[in-house]
C-alpha cells in the first residue's frame, strides 16, 4: 500500500499491455488521455531543475499534462475557475439539484456520449427553467450552474447532472426578485415528470433523425419497434430528481463547487494499492447507512482501466454549463439587476496584475531560495546527477 500511488503509476505499468490487448478498438480520444496521464510530471513533458542558493540542493520539477481527465492536474484549474465564479455569488440560499438518467438510457448514452450528454443538459436545464417560470411554483427566471458527472463511486457508468441554483429569480418583467421558500425550491416529482417527457421525446427524435448508433448487445435497437419496446419500461417509471437543502451561505457554495466542478472519475487519494491482484481503492456504497458507506474494492487491473476509460469525454465537450440568469450572454446584466433589487453593493472587480515569473518553492532542506538553473526539453534528463529529485512531485 502506498500513500503516493497515482493513476499515472498504474497507466505507466499496465497501459501498454492494455492497449495492445485492445488494439484497433480504442477511440483516439481515449489513447490521448492515457498518454497524457502516463506522461504527466515525467521527463516526457519536459520541466526544469532548481537549485538552492544556500545549501546547493537540487530539485527536478517535471511539467503537468493539464489534461482535464488527469487527477493531478485539476487543482489549479479549479482554483482559477472558482476565482472567476466568486464574483457571481448572490446573498441568497443556494440549492443542489441532481438529474440522473435511468440505467437503460445510460447504456445508450455510453455509445452516444456527445449527443445524449448534451440532451441530458438540455432536458434538465429546460425542466428547471420551465417549472421555475410557472406561476403555480416560483414564477421567476432562475440561474443555473450545471456540471456533468458520468460515474458512480465504483467507476461504473452513471451519467447525471449536478445543478447549483440560487434560491429565487427575477420576475417576468424584471422588476422584482422572487425568493423561494427557505428550504424548498421546486417540487421534485413535477421536475421528474417533465424531465422524463422532454428527454424521451427528444431521444426518439434523435433516433428518427438517424443520429444514434447501436453496437454490440444494443445493435437490435436500430429497429424502431425494438427501440420503442426497449424504452417502454422507463416511460412508466418515475425518474428521480434529487434536491438537497440549501447551502449554509456563499462560502459553502464555493466549497461544494471546488469539489465537484473539476472532479474526475477517481482521485489519487482514493487509490490504496496496485499489485498482482489488481487495483484497490475506496468507494462509497450508497445502499448502506451513512456510517458504513465507505468501502474498499479491488478490481483486476484491466477492468479498472476499462472502467476509468468509460468516462473520457468527447473532444471539445463542455461539462460545465450555465443557464438563465447565469448564461454567459446575459450574466453580467442579469446579476447587476439582481444585486440592484437586493440592495447589494457591487464592488468593482480588482485589476488583474501582470503575471509574474513563477518562482520555485523554498528549499526543502534549509528553506533557502531555489533558482531555476536548467530548462529541460521534452524527454530530456538534467545534466549531472542532482542530490535529490522526485519526478512525481513536479510543479502543476
Amino acid at each position: 500500500m502506498s500513500a503516493s500511488l497515482a493513476l499515472g503509476d498504474i497507466f505507466r505499468a499496465a497501459g501498454p499491455a492494455w492497449r495492445a490487448a485492445h488494439i484497433g478498438r480504442l477511440p483516439l480520444q481515449q489513447l490521448k488521455v492515457m498518454a497524457a496521464i502516463e506522461h504527466c510530471r515525467t521527463a516526457a513533458l519536459g520541466g526544469h531543475v532548481a537549485a538552492c542558493g544556500d545549501c546547493g540542493h537540487w530539485r527536478i520539477a517535471y511539467n503537468s499534462c493539464r489534461n482535464r481527465h488527469c487527477p493531478r492536474c485539476q487543482g489549479n484549474a479549479a482554483r482559477t475557475w472558482l476565482a472567476d465564479r466568486e464574483a457571481d455569488l448572490l446573498p441568497v440560499g443556494y440549492f443542489h439539484v441532481v438529474f440522473t438518467l435511468p440505467a437503460r438510457i445510460a447504456d445508450i448514452a455510453l455509445q452516444n456520449k456527445a449527443v445524449l450528454y448534451a440532451l441530458l443538459f438540455q432536458a434538465a436545464s429546460e425542466t428547471m427553467m420551465t417549472i421555475a417560470a410557472d406561476p403555480r411554483h416560483l414564477g421567476a427566471r432562475i440561474g443555473i450552474t450545471a456540471v456533468l458527472h458520468s460515474w458512480g463511486s465504483a467507476l461504473t457508468h452513471h451519467p447525471h447532472v449536478h445543478m447549483i441554483v440560487p434560491g429565487g429569480g427575477l420576475s417576468p418583467d424584471g422588476r422584482r426578485w422572487i425568493s423561494s421558500r427557505p428550504a424548498f425550491l421546486l417540487p421534485v416529482r413535477v421536475l421528474g415528470k417533465l424531465f422524463r417527457r422532454l428527454f424521451l421525446t427528444r431521444l426518439l427524435a434523435l433516433f428518427d433523425a438517424d443520429r444514434l448508433v447501436f453496437r454490440g448487445q444494443l445493435a437490435p435497437l436500430a429497429d424502431r419497434r425494438t427501440f420503442l419496446r426497449y424504452l417502454a419500461p422507463v416511460r412508466g417509471r418515475r425518474w428521480v430528481v434529487y434536491a438537497k437543502p440549501p447551502f449554509a451561505g456563499p462560502k459553502a457554495v464555493l466549497a461544494y463547487l471546488s469539489r465537484y466542478t473539476h472532479r474526475v472519475a477517481i482521485s489519487n487519494r482514493r487509490l490504496l494499492a496496485f499489485n498482482e491482484n489488481g487495483v484497490t481503492f475506496r468507494y462509497k456504497d450508497y445502499r448502506r447507512d451513512t456510517a458504513h458507506q465507505q468501502q474498499v474494492m479491488t478490481l483486476a487491473t484491466d477492468e479498472f482501466i476499462r472502467r476509468f476509460m468509460l468516462h473520457v469525454l468527447p473532444r471539445g465537450f463542455h461539462r460545465i454549463r450555465h443557464y438563465g440568469l447565469l448564461a454567459s450572454s446575459s450574466r453580467k446584466a442579469s446579476l447587476a439587476r439582481v444585486r440592484e433589487l437586493l440592495n447589494v453593493i457591487s464592488t468593482p472587480a480588482p485589476e488583474v496584475p501582470e503575471a509574474e515569473p513563477v518562482t520555485p518553492p523554498p528549499c526543502p532542506c534549509c528553506g533557502g531560495p531555489m533558482v531555476v538553473i536548467q530548462i529541460l526539453p521534452r524527454w530530456c534528463q538534467p545534466r549531472g546527477p542532482p542530490q535529490a529529485s522526485d519526478p512525481t512531485k513536479g510543479s502543476p
